[in-house]
C-alpha cells in the first residue's frame, strides 16, 4: 500500500499506551488534588503543585517516569514545603495515595479495542511505552489488549534513536513506520525525526512535561481527534 508522496510501504504501526490507549493523566491530577489539601495548612494549592512539577522533572533522571517517581517525588516536596516537619501521618497518606494508584483498575479509551482490532494482522503493532515496567505489564494484562501487539517496548525515554533502534529490530526501517501518541513530544517529534510518521490524538489532559510546539511544517506529521479516525488516515496516506 504505497504512501502518497512515498514508494515506500506501511509495514509497522508503534502505539504509545497512557493517555492514549488508557487513561492515566486524570488519576495523577485526582491524587495531586489530595495531595495539594494534604498540605493546604502550609502552602497555597498553586505554590504546591509548583513545586511538586519541579521535584518531578528534577527526579526524572533518578526515578523516571511513573507513578512510584511519582509518590516520592510528592514525599519530597512535603518534606519541602513543611521545612522538614511533615507529619508522619501526611506520609501515610501520600504513600497510600501511591498505592491506590497502583491498584486502580485500567480503563482503556473509547475507540482503542476496535482500532487496533482493524488493524492487528494487516501490520506489524508494537507497543512502546515510557513507565515503570511492573506497573506498564499490569496495566497492559489488564487492559484485555495485550494479544493485539505482536510486541511491547517498555523504555525509560522516547527520542529519535528509541524509535530508529525499535524500528530496526522489527525488520523495518523507520521510513515504513507510524508512531501514534497523545504526546507531541515523546510520540511524535522525535518518531518524525527518526523518518517515520508521527499521529497525534490530543487528550483532554496531558502532563505539561510532554507539551511542544505542534511540527505543522513536517510533511509526516498528522493528527486525528480519536483512534477511531485512524484506519480511515492511513487509507487517505495509500
Amino acid at each position: 500500500m504505497p504512501l502518497a508522496g512515498h514508494s515506500n510501504v506501511l509495514s509497522v504501526i508503534g502505539f504509545d499506551a497512557d493517555d492514549t490507549l488508557w487513561q492515566n493523566e486524570y488519576f495523577f491530577r485526582m491524587t495531586e488534588e489530595k495531595f495539594a489539601a494534604l498540605l493546604s495548612d502550609y502552602a497555597e494549592s498553586d505554590h504546591i503543585s509548583e513545586s511538586l512539577l519541579e521535584a518531578e522533572r528534577r527526579n526524572l533522571q533518578f526515578y523516571g517516569y511513573g507513578i512510584k517517581g511519582f509518590t516520592l517525588s510528592m514525599i519530597e516536596t512535603a518534606i519541602e514545603i513543611t521545612d522538614d516537619k511533615v507529619p508522619a501521618a501526611v506520609l501515610h497518606d501520600i504513600l497510600r495515595a501511591g498505592r491506590e494508584m497502583l491498584r486502580h483498575p485500567v480503563e482503556t479509551l473509547p475507540h482503542a479495542r476496535r482500532t487496533l482490532m482493524e488493524l492487528c494482522g494487516r501490520y506489524r503493532l508494537i507497543l512502546i511505552t515510557k513507565g515503570d515496567l511492573f506497573d506498564q505489564e499490569r496495566k497492559l494484562a489488564q487492559s484485555g489488549l495485550g494479544e493485539l501487539f505482536d510486541d511491547v517496548q517498555i523504555v525509560s525515554e522516547k527520542t529519535t534513536e528509541t524509535y530508529k533502534r525499535i524500528f530496526s529490530n522489527a525488520g523495518m526501517a523507520a521510513s515504513t513506520s507510524m508512531m501514534v501518541g497523545n504526546s507531541l513530544k515523546s510520540d511524535v517529534i522525535p518518531a518524525i525525526e527518526a523518518g517515520s510518521f508521527g499521529v497525534h490524538v490530543p487528550h483532554d489532559l496531558t502532563w505539561v512535561h510532554e507539551h511542544a510546539d505542534i511540527p505543522v511544517d513536517a510533511p509526516r506529521y498528522h493528527s486525528i481527534e480519536h483512534l477511531g479516525e485512524l484506519p480511515d488516515l492511513i487509507e487517505k496516506l495509500r
